[in-house]
């Protein structure tokens, strides 16, 4: 039987918000879903599709074109989803099926002949689908099995547990792409794409704890539905509503807006970090220890910004996670040596999944439990559309100056405008708000 979520017992697992078998399953999906970000968003994949895809710039654009298109799709699709996920309790059903996508996507790189960017670009797209829509369904679960202390802690932990997990299998797997001989693999080419099986094999198999172990929350109604009525037709209304009634959510609707924009710079940053440093003329095995060099400063930072919102609170740690973005984005601008890229690397892993982690943990605590699917489909859609324009104003910027310094220098603005929106909101009346909300709904079916 699951423990109440609102005891505060002692201990370090307390203290690192892993107390409760559900929370450690929960967390494992950040486990689970890791590998993907790190080798596939991140590392291993966008130096391989550069290679395929026509080389310096050229490689560059078009995996910032099909992540565009990629995150689009899952826009205009999350928030039905997520509204029929809340009324019929579907939010396990439906991380787990668009799990299945992403795994069967990635693990098909395989496949993909040399040259063939087409073919890559596309399972790509469809595994990035997969991957960003089942993060709405996880992350939505978070207030169900969390209380209102405890989500700063157990966000975190998510995170910290995520760079953990993703360094032990991006070391195998450069390890295999170094070393293909070794392991019986035969040439660099074919451990890379052993690599992207790896990964799916992972992803699916860190995800089982989560399945068995964390309950599907009982659906609640909202005073003007009854059970049993069409699913579909009961999420329609419900988006139909929630657009209506976001003036009753107003600070978690800034919150949002203040998430999508920062986190846009966040997230291109993560996206081309290996193409902009491969266009410096960086080499690929010196990238992978810059890109590997964040999941290892995230682990401890990402437990210490948990213990920080602890003391000074949620909102104030993130102001000072996107200051560190914004000095971040111009040290970019100016480096030169690798020794430098492996500084800013260093400072990227000390604010970014803190940074990452308590936006979400904020977040859920601005929004009714019992609507929690259909607000992270909005916290999702929006960064999805928002997550758009990072990689369209980088490739834009660089293209219109001709360098890609100018482009990751401009992602200083979304830092900035994020912390603006940011200091509009006012975390106690957006969390009165939503317990109100709480209270007037029913238990469904």
């Amino acid at each position: 039987m699951t423990s109440d979520p609102h005891r505060e017992p002692s201990g370090l697992l307390v203290r690192l918000g892993l107390h409760r078998p559900e929370l450690r399953a929960w967390a494992m999906y950040d486990w689970a879903n890791s590998g993907f970000v790190l080798a596939i968003q991140t590392a291993i994949f966008p130096l391989w599709f550069h290679a395929q895809a026509g080389g310096e710039g050229i490689g560059t654009l078009r995996l910032a074109w099909t992540t565009t298109i990629a995150l689009a799709l899952v826009a205009l699709a999350a928030p039905f989803l997520g509204a029929l996920a809340d009324y019929a309790g579907l939010k396990k059903r439906m991380l787990g099926t668009f799990v299945g996508i992403g795994v069967t996507a990635t693990a098909c790189l395989w496949f993909v002949r040399e040259g063939d960017w087409m073919t890559a670009a596309i399972l790509f797209g469809a595994a990035n689908i997969g991957a960003q829509a089942s993060f709405v369904f996880y992350d939505s679960l978070l207030p169900h099995i969390a209380g209102p202390r405890e989500m700063d802690r157990v966000s975190t932990a998510g995170y910290a547990i995520g760079y953990f997990g993703s360094t032990l299998l991006f070391l195998l797997l450069i390890s295999w792409i170094t070393w293909p001989e070794a392991f019986g693999l035969g040439s660099r080419s074919t451990a890379t794409r052993a690599g992207f099986v790896a990964v799916a094999v992972w992803w699916l198999l860190f995800t089982l704890p989560l399945l068995l172990r964390v309950r599907e929350p009982r659906p609640r109604i909202e005073p003007d539905e009854r059970p049993g009525e069409n699913p579909a037709r009961v999420a329609l209304t419900r988006l139909a509503q929630t657009f209506r009634e976001l003036r009753l959510y107003r600070h978690a609707f800034l919150m949002l807006i203040a998430f999508i924009v920062y986190n846009d710079g966040i997230g291109t940053i993560i996206r081309m970090a290996g193409p902009y440093g491969k266009d410096l003329g960086f080499p690929d095995g010196s990238l992978m220890v810059a890109i590997l060099i964040p999941q290892i400063v995230g682990v401890p930072f990402a437990f210490l910004f948990g213990a920080l919102a602890g003391r000074i609170g949620p909102k104030r740690s993130i102001f000072i996670g996107l200051a560190a973005y914004a000095g971040i984005t111009t040290y970019a601008f100016f480096l030169q040596s690798l020794a430098e890229f492996f500084v800013l690397a260093a400072l990227v892993g000390m604010v970014q999944g803190g940074t990452q982690a308590l936006s979400r943990s904020l977040f859920a605590s601005l929004i009714p439990t019992h609507k929690s699917a259909e607000f992270f489909s909005f916290y999702g859609v929006l960064d999805k559309f928002a997550g758009m324009l990072g990689p369209m104003f980088f490739a834009t910027t660089a293209q219109m100056t001709g360098s890609n310094r100018y482009g990751i220098l401009s992602l200083i603005v979304f830092f900035v405008a994020g912390g603006l929106i940011l200091s509009r909101v006012d975390v106690a009346e957006g969390r009165r708000a939503a317990r109100e909300a709480e209270a007037m709904a029913a238990p469904g079916t």
